[in-house]
């Protein structure tokens, strides 16, 4: 299926209740599945609620059949693919955030987040342990990729899936507002929209972006997801501060005319990367 409708459910969830937030995927899923989406993603950890702290442990689940929480999701993706956030717990029983993409009853791809900030208002770093992988994967509608929020305020993982042959990146966040703006929207948001914009344009990939919306623990998440096409135009995007699900075609048709006439993929030089990495690791106060 190179022709596909992509739903992105930006909502609100309740913080430490994976139960009551399982309810509501299922009503999305079913909003979804009548309007005729194939694919619906959630914003990041959006089982459980952002400011877990000490509560990940209590939260955590395993993306398997018999998990109480991923049994239904699983029954659900045999109507339409979905992409959900949680807390995963791994067999050493260390703690991620991660997102699970599920289709026709499997977990196709976990993404565990590579990047856990700890500056600001954020301290992900103390509760949870961190993802060594940065993978596209094959999916029924072409290759795509999965990143987490802070994953993608880096520009390594984005070019890591370009690389790798994605051909959507599926970008998922519990952003909170920071900063006033003169734009109508808060500076956080606008900063999100620009590197959005400038991946899909420089990777001439489509870039997807679910946001979740509401406040939690003091803070203010603010929503605006997004869809951008190869050539970095926008083709949707949610409203600011409401529980929104917002539907979209994506024809992955488009990759042929925009590569066609931005050649980019083909005339990177990989090679010289790996060496230049290689340079630049082999003398360590340059990353200092």
């Amino acid at each position: 299926m190179r022709k596909f409708t992509l739903a992105l459910a930006q909502i609100n969830t309740r913080l430490g209740v994976p139960e009551a937030n399982l309810e509501k995927h299922l009503a999305y899923i079913r909003e979804a599945q009548a309007a005729g989406s194939d694919l619906l993603v959630f914003p990041e950890l959006s089982l459980t609620g952002y400011v877990l702290q000490d509560l990940a442990p209590e939260v955590a689940h395993r993306p398997v059949a018999d998990d109480p929480l991923f049994a239904p999701l699983l029954a659900a993706s045999r109507a339409l693919d979905l992409v959900v956030g949680f807390v995963e717990e791994g067999p050493r029983h260390r703690f991620y955030i991660a997102a699970a993409y599920l289709s026709q009853g499997e977990v196709v791809h976990v993404h565990r987040k590579v990047y856990l900030p700890t500056y600001g208002l954020f301290d992900e770093g103390r509760f949870f342990a961190w993802g060594d992988e940065v993978r596209a994967f094959d999916t029924r509608f072409g290759r795509l990729g999965m990143l987490i929020c802070e994953d993608f305020w880096h520009a390594s993982p984005p070019y890591l899936l370009w690389l790798d042959g994605a051909e959507a990146l599926l970008l998922t966040s519990a952003s909170p507002g920071r900063g006033l703006s003169a734009a109508p929207q808060l500076e956080s948001a606008r900063w999100v929209e620009h590197i959005n914009r400038a991946y899909a344009s420089l990777f001439t990939v489509f870039v997807a972006h679910a946001n979740r919306v509401g406040f939690e623990d003091g803070l203010h998440f603010w929503g605006g997801s997004t869809l951008f096409d190869p050539a970095g135009d926008l083709l949707a995007q949610a409203p600011y501060d409401e529980e929104t699900l917002l539907l979209q075609e994506v024809d992955l048709r488009e990759l042929h005319r925009v590569r066609a006439r931005l050649p980019l993929l083909r005339d990177e030089r990989t090679a010289l990367v790996q060496r230049e990495l290689a340079r630049i690791l082999a003398q360590p106060n340059r990353l200092r």
